[in-house]
């Protein structure tokens, strides 16, 4: 699993030397620990699966009617490489009449998150659709990195600030926040409906 970031993009925001290496474990961890706490948020995870995967998707509570067909909504895909097939059990035929949605995601840079059976359904409410495609997003939004970057950076600082607290001589002792809202900000256009 890719981090949003770099180290030495990190280490630029913290001010630290670029060859200064005593610290890379504990930014690197900070890096990771802010990627995953952003997918955990959002529902979802921006970085691209580096092969096809296959994944089954029960069709009932995924399913939108259209007037011109049915959508079956699907987890993030990121690339137009897709295998479609519906079954169930060990026994699958392949699906080319579908049209990927929304449109232009890809060449927008959103993941397609539905295929669309124009005129057609996806099956019986007991059809699973199998899918080999690489899942997650063609490319991390920059929103995403930058968000990553303010929240390792506040993770990383978090050692000098035991029990959430910090201070200065010019502001005093201050309670660190619960979320941070720029952090926040950056990433609630991308979270899914019951999630954050």
């Amino acid at each position: 699993m890719p981090d949003y970031g770099s180290v030495a993009a990190l280490k630029e925001r913290l001010n630290i030397e670029p060859a200064d290496t005593s610290r890379d474990t504990l930014l690197a961890s900070a890096l990771t620990a802010a990627s995953r706490g952003i997918d955990t948020a959002c529902g979802r995870r921006f970085w691209l699966d580096a092969e096809p995967v296959t994944r089954t998707f029960r069709t009932a509570g995924r399913i939108a009617r259209h007037p011109d067909g049915e959508l079956l909504l699907l987890d993030d895909i990121g690339s137009t490489e897709l295998v479609v097939e519906v079954g169930s059990g060990t026994s699958y035929t392949a699906v080319t009449a579908y049209e990927t949605s929304p449109d232009n995601a890809l060449a927008d840079g959103r993941p397609i998150t539905g295929l669309l059976r124009v005129l057609g359904s996806w099956g019986m409410a007991t059809s699973r659709v199998r899918i080999t495609a690489r899942f997650g997003w063609p490319a991390v939004p920059g929103d995403i990195t930058e968000a990553a970057l303010i929240q390792a950076a506040r993770l990383y600082r978090r050692k000098d600030s035991p029990e959430g607290v910090t201070g200065s001589a010019e502001w005093g002792v201050v309670r660190l926040s619960r979320r941070d809202p720029d952090v926040w900000n950056l990433i609630e256009p991308y979270t899914l409906p019951g999630f954050g």
